[in-house]
């Protein structure tokens, strides 16, 4: 036999390790496939726990008490306005609503009062949230607190205070030109005064609204853009500010018309007969048209809350198209 070389020993040796490194490869693979495989692999249990589906017994089980909450006093009321004992179904409760002695003056002078009072807050809130948040930002907790103080007010005492201005008219003011503004702030057709009073009792809820709005959107970006575009302050408001806060309006709109058709206590001691104080004025006489109408209503809030909550998320279709200005070459 000839005697091999050093080169040829060298090569021999080198395919011989790495004949053994791709045999033990495979051995290798073949043993985490057979792993994955059979579940005997050390990563295996960790992987199969995760996988595992967690229970849903516990929700399933709140979300059925929560409904229950909601719809069974729903049903019982339904079921007490159209089960008449020894007449059997009837739906005269629901057919009479229409014709009933002012149902449909309550109702449209509650919607009106829920649209200004919507419009007047947004008026008054939107501008000062906007103004503290570019140009004082240190004054946002005296603004936080003074839109807060409502809800530490209770209401009855704000009736009291409201009354009492309002005596002012007669006793002080007859013979000056704002006795007529006395009078035309509560007139029976469309309380203004009560358009004041729901605006003061909504700023927490607006202001809660919009504050978490602007937190969402960087304000002074924004505004110094527009700003050095050469956009008018009116323009920065209305349509670069107020699309980004669709959302936040339509939370503040929401809140306040809940608000504004659920209200009994001012609007009762003042003496205007909106539609909350409409339903329990005849709630004494007519009880199972009474239970009618408080489930009509709240079918009408739910449908007007659905719509302002679409009306919040809907994103706005309109784009400003930017200008172009078209150069010709020599």
């Amino acid at each position: 036999m000839a005697a091999m070389t050093p080169t040829s020993r060298y090569t021999e040796g080198a395919e011989t390790r790495q004949d053994a490194q791709v045999a033990r490869g495979s051995q290798v693979a073949r043993g985490s496939q057979d792993a994955r495989g059979t579940g005997t692999g050390t990563g295996a249990p960790a992987r199969a726990t995760a996988r595992r589906p967690r229970p849903r017994i516990w929700r399933g089980a709140v979300l059925a008490l929560a409904g229950a909450y909601f719809i069974v006093p729903l049903v019982a009321s339904f079921v007490f306005t159209v089960h008449v004992p020894g007449r059997g179904i009837t739906f005269e409760a629901y057919t009479e609503l229409l014709s009933a002695d002012g149902f449909t003056e309550s109702l449209l002078l509650s919607l009106g009062l829920a649209a200004a009072t919507i419009a007047l807050s947004l008026l008054l809130a939107v501008p000062a949230l906007v103004a503290v948040r570019i140009g004082s930002p240190r004054l946002r907790p005296v603004v936080e607190v003074m839109c807060m103080l409502p809800l530490v007010v209770p209401p009855i005492a704000l009736v009291t205070g409201i009354t009492t201005v309002l005596r002012w008219g007669p006793d002080h003011l007859s013979r000056t030109p704002l006795y007529q503004t006395f009078i035309a702030v509560q007139n029976e057709n469309f309380p203004v005064v009560l358009v004041l009073a729901y605006t003061v009792l909504a700023l927490p809820f607006v202001y809660r609204s919009l504050d978490a709005g602007l937190r969402a959107v960087d304000v002074p970006t924004l505004v110094e853009a527009a700003r050095s575009c050469g956009a008018s302050w009116p323009y920065v408001v209305l349509r670069v500010l107020l699309p980004n806060l669709r959302a936040s309006l339509a939370g503040a709109g929401f809140l306040t018309l809940a608000l504004v058709l659920g209200e009994f206590t001012i609007a009762s001691l003042l003496g205007f007969r909106p539609f909350a104080v409409w339903i329990v004025s005849i709630s004494g006489a007519q009880a199972r048209m009474s239970v009618a109408v408080s489930i009509l209503s709240l079918l009408i809030t739910w449908l007007l809350l659905i719509a302002l909550s679409q009306a919040g998320t809907t994103p706005s279709t309109a784009a400003a198209a930017p200008a172009t200005t078209s150069r010709k070459e020599p």
